[in-house]
């Protein structure tokens, strides 16, 4: 499936507790995509731990290719029936597509229904019901195409206003009324549309959550890739390889480094432009080139970038606004990007170079590693090259 499966969770703790009862898991393998979503009983560290395990124990059979009565069994011997109450420990909503058809299905063991829209819309799905194990599972299968939204909720999201503005709290049906007007406004992300609904959801219990409240989201959308372009390859000879690679590249382009910068004007048979108005007194400036939507001065605008991207968190509505700087710039294309490509030239500038460390380690690589383990913290796919 040539699209991106954009997926976002947020969680509303009930009022007073530290730790939510509700957990969500995401897998994402090179054919298979999982997402797992359980509602611990109750609430607070008990609560928190039975999901968390319950997620875990899901996530790590199906990717082994369990059978699902195999799954349902390890769950229930796991987590034993509440005595008291007669109810199950935790529920539990797992969503598995593949990532190159788009087929998709829906496991939903006592959680609200799934809502799936397309183009804007809420769509039927084909549903079944097996009995496993004396429990009642729904199984529901579909198609994905760009556009498309998967989402999951725990309990808490139709408890919202319930005593406060109504007797019955949000329906499932006026959730979804809710994320079809979310589509109005054309979202672009699947951060935009649960936002817009836990937002909701929060409002309606008055700052007085009542319940754990999660909503999970998969939306269909065109991917954003990112290919930077940094240090100068170690054979001179494979510098227009390498900028060739650049330019064929399908996505936002990036350069960062002086020399580097120099190298691929060459190719252009360009020179390149400098913006003062973007130099800071720790961020030199960005230049311009055509064909290049990015290019900034290499070690220490990374640096800060790095720095800006710890700072934040990866919330790119946390990022400085002014001063419009290089590193500002290159933090915002990387947390805009789906996936990253780093083409990391190997040749040593001596004048970056830290006489403590092996004279084959760079600091430029050991940035570039830093800089992709945090972008896949992120749940970004990175692809570093060395050449």
């Amino acid at each position: 499936m040539d699209n991106f499966l954009d997926i976002f969770e947020l969680s509303l703790n009930k009022t007073g507790e530290r730790l939510c009862g509700d957990r969500v898991k995401v897998f994402k393998g090179e054919h298979r995509t999982i997402v797992v979503l359980s509602d611990g009983l109750g609430s607070g560290v008990k609560a928190n731990i039975l999901a968390t395990l319950t997620t875990e124990i899901i996530l790590t059979m199906l990717k082994a290719e369990a059978r699902l009565e195999e799954v349902i069994q390890t769950v229930i011997q796991t987590l034993p029936i509440c005595q008291v109450r007669k109810i199950a420990y935790a529920t539990f909503t797992v969503i598995e597509i593949d990532n190159l058809t788009g087929d998709f299905k829906v496991i939903n063991f006592d959680n609200p229904p799934v809502f799936y829209l397309r183009g804007g819309w809420l769509s039927d799905l084909k549903k079944r019901t097996e009995n496993i194990l004396g429990k009642e599972i729904c199984i529901a299968a579909g198609h994905l195409q760009r556009g498309d939204f998967l989402g999951v909720i725990s309990d808490g999201v139709i408890h919202a206003g319930m005593g406060i503005t109504r007797n019955f709290g949000w329906s499932w049906e006026e959730v979804a009324r809710h994320i079809q007007d979310v589509f109005r406004w054309n979202p672009h992300s699947a951060r935009s549309i649960v936002q817009r609904v836990i937002a909701e959801a929060h409002s309606l219990y008055q700052g007085d959550v009542g319940d754990d409240t999660t909503f999970a989201g998969v939306f269909v959308r065109e991917r954003n890739a990112l290919m930077i372009f940094t240090g100068p390859p170690l054979n001179m000879a494979d510098d227009e390889i390498y900028v060739s690679r650049l330019m064929a590249f399908s996505g936002r382009k990036v350069v960062c480094g002086g020399t580097t910068g120099n190298i691929v004007a060459d190719y252009l048979g360009e020179r390149i432009e400098t913006d003062v108005n973007t130099l800071q007194e720790d961020v030199p400036p960005i230049g311009y080139l055509s064909r290049i939507d990015l290019l900034t001065e290499g070690i220490l605008t990374m640096i800060k970038t790095l720095e800006y991207l710890k700072e934040t968190r990866g919330n790119i509505q946390r990022l400085p606004r002014k001063p419009r700087n290089g590193a500002v710039m290159l933090a915002k294309e990387m947390l805009q990007a789906d996936y990253i490509e780093f083409l990391v030239g190997q040749k040593i500038n001596e004048f970056y170079q830290n006489p403590f460390l092996p004279q084959n380690l760079s600091i430029r690589i050991n940035l570039i590693r830093e800089l992709a383990e945090f972008l896949r913290s992120l749940k970004k796919a990175v692809k570093v090259d060395f050449c």
